[in-house]
Parts: C-alpha cells; structure tokens; sequence
C-alpha cells in the first residue's frame, strides 16, 4: 500500500499508533489480569513516556532542557 497524499501518511501513522497501544493494552492485561482500568492508563502514559530506544524523543540530536 502507497500513501498517495501527506495526509494519507498521517492516517496511516495515526492507525498504526492506534494499533500499538491496543497490542500493548493486550500485553500488560495478559502480563496482569487483576489490573484495574486507571492503572493501565497509568502504565500506557508511563511507557510512552519511557519508551526504550526513544528516552530522549523520536529526533536525533541534543534533548532539549525545556520542561514538559
């Protein structure tokens, strides 16, 4: 499949986030069935926040100093 427009690049990326974090819901209530709905929410924002391979951001270069 070829994106034809920017936007239909987007769309993909944005459906391939989608897809991604309902695999990762998947594996953490597979890893711990007992878990409650907030501390998976909880666990979502903390892995994207820490993501291995990408501490520092998705962009090569410096990590910026600026809070978040």
């Amino acid at each position: 499949m070829q994106a034809e427009t920017p936007g239909d690049r987007i769309r993909i990326a944005l459906d391939l986030y989608e897809v991604g974090e309902k695999m990762l819901r998947a594996r953490l209530r597979r890893e711990r069935p007992d878990i409650s709905q907030s501390e998976l929410d909880q666990a979502i924002v903390a892995w994207l926040r820490r993501r291995p391979g990408a501490e520092f951001g998705d962009m090569p270069g410096r990590p910026s100093s600026r809070p978040l």
